[in-house]
């Protein structure tokens, strides 16, 4: 009996070793024995005592066998019915999705031909609009450039961002911005011939803002309180330098002038003529770039030319003196005629030799009176052309020294040393004209009144021989 039992116990789990290799476990059976295996074993069985309680263990383990693995042939049946399922489901989207993807390649290839035929009739029905679309891009860029440093702008603001946009814009225009940009060029070209008084707000050279009333003449030129103005950045400003007095002179009679009629001198430029006179050096600037030896050639000029202007003020009232003495009966020392004759009264009684000696002698001393400091007159006259030559010549050396040092590709290098020679030379020219006239002048006029006391001298003494040959 123990031997058949034994037998029968090989059996068994043999053919349950056979049944469960033949069965191959699913994802289904597998995530089950993980929670069996995650679930607490049963307590072991109690021994068995005899052969026939162990037969019935193992019949009753061969029943519990066959229950689990027909509870686990159901639940893989089911878990592969829920996977046909879940098969069958995925098969039809994809499907669906399928038809779906055809329909929208159709549909998308219609579009492609509509859209291509719109696009040919919006091209076809364009036409000059298309090239109207190009002229008012280009009209408004160039009237953004213009309007944008017009004078007009500093009184009527804001018409550059219209015209920005209007640029910069992809679509077709509307018909109110076609409007709008032939009344900002109508009002430019009505404005260019206006000159108008406004209120705004100016920039001084210090940087600071004043609110003043601003003359625009047209396009052209902005003043106020007397100067010129500039307008850069979207604001007025005050130039750097105004332009010489001849053009700035006018400034203030125009805008106190209430007549309908008034002179202004105008940039019809817009301001570049303007930018160039305020950089042209005034006349102070010019005497600097003479230097030491343009300095110097003033000095002597204006003293010079200050004794030449005194000598010949006292040279015409000794004329005027001697002409009156000349007319009058009575004779005054205070001038040349009158010393002359007082000579000639207090030397009756001597020979007429000895009185023409006397004679002579008072006239040349009235002579080197009315010539006194002409001779500075002169050699300043000749020396300052000399010292406009050697400014000539120190100009030069430093002219080919820059040259020497950074070569001739910036003029500005060399523009000093040129400055400087021929500065110069114009001052030795200004100072020795003058003086040459001025010294011929009061030499000449001197002359005049010696001759003139020559002639009154040799009346004297032809007379004293005379009375001398009737005694």
């Amino acid at each position: 009996m123990r031997w058949l039992g034994t037998t029968l116990i090989c059996v068994m789990v043999f053919a349950g070793a056979q049944t469960a290799l033949a069965q191959q476990p699913t994802a289904e059976e597998k995530a089950a024995d993980e929670a069996a295996a995650n679930t607490p074993a049963p307590p072991p069985p109690p021994k068995s005592t005899s052969m026939d309680e162990l037969l019935k263990r193992v019949k009753a383990g061969w029943s519990g066998e066959r229950k689990e693995n027909r509870e686990r042939e159901a639940a893989f049946a089911k878990a592969k019915a829920d996977q046909q399922r879940l098969l069958d489901e995925a098969k039809a989207t994809r499907d669906a999705l399928a038809r779906r993807s055809e329909a929208l390649e159709i549909q998308f290839e219609t579009n492609e031909t509509t859209l291509s035929q719109l696009e040919e009739t919006l091209t076809q029905r364009l036409g000059a609009l298309g090239e109207l679309f190009g002229v008012v891009r280009q009209v408004s860029g160039d009237t953004r450039s213009q309007v944008e440093g017009s004078l007009v702008s500093a009184q009527i603001p804001g018409r550059e961002d219209f015209l920005e946009e209007l640029g910069k814009n992809k679509s077709l225009p509307s018909i109110e911005s076609l409007e709008k940009l032939w009344f900002i060029l109508h009002q430019e070209m009505t404005e260019l011939g206006k000159v108008t008084r406004f209120p705004a707000t100016v920039v001084s050279i210090d940087g600071d803002q004043t609110e003043r009333q601003v003359t625009r003449v047209g396009a052209f030129n902005a003043i106020s309180d007397g100067i010129y103005l500039n307008y850069e950045e979207r604001k007025l400003q005050e130039l750097a330098k105004q332009p010489a007095g001849t053009y700035l002179d006018t400034v203030a009679t125009f805008e106190n002038s209430k007549a309908p009629m008034a002179t202004l001198a105008v940039d019809p430029s817009r301001g570049s003529i303007l930018k160039v006179l305020i950089q042209t050096p005034g006349f102070r600037e010019r005497i600097e770039f003479g230097g030491m030896i343009g300095y110097a050639i003033i000095a002597l000029g204006l003293l010079a030319g200050f004794f030449a202007i005194i000598r010949g003020f006292v040279v015409y009232l000794t004329g005027r003196k001697v002409a009156a003495q000349k007319k009058s009966d009575t004779v005054s020392d205070k001038n040349p005629l009158g010393r002359v004759i007082g000579i000639y009264e207090a030397n009756r009684a001597t020979d007429v030799e000895t009185l023409e000696l006397k004679l002579d002698e008072a006239i040349l001393g009235e002579s080197a009176r009315l010539e006194k400091l002409l001779w500075l007159v002169k050699v300043v006259s000749v020396v300052a052309p000399l010292m406009g030559l050697l400014g000539t010549v120190t100009g030069m050396i430093r002219t080919f020294q820059a040259i020497t040092l950074f070569g001739t590709g910036d003029p500005k290098m060399m523009a000093s040393g040129i400055s400087e020679a021929l500065v110069t030379t114009m001052l030795g020219l200004m100072v020795a004209i003058p003086l040459v006239l001025l010294h011929a002048l009061v030499s000449n006029t001197s002359k005049g009144v010696v001759e003139v006391l020559e002639e009154q001298a040799a009346g004297l003494i032809a007379r004293r021989a005379e009375q001398r040959d009737v005694s």
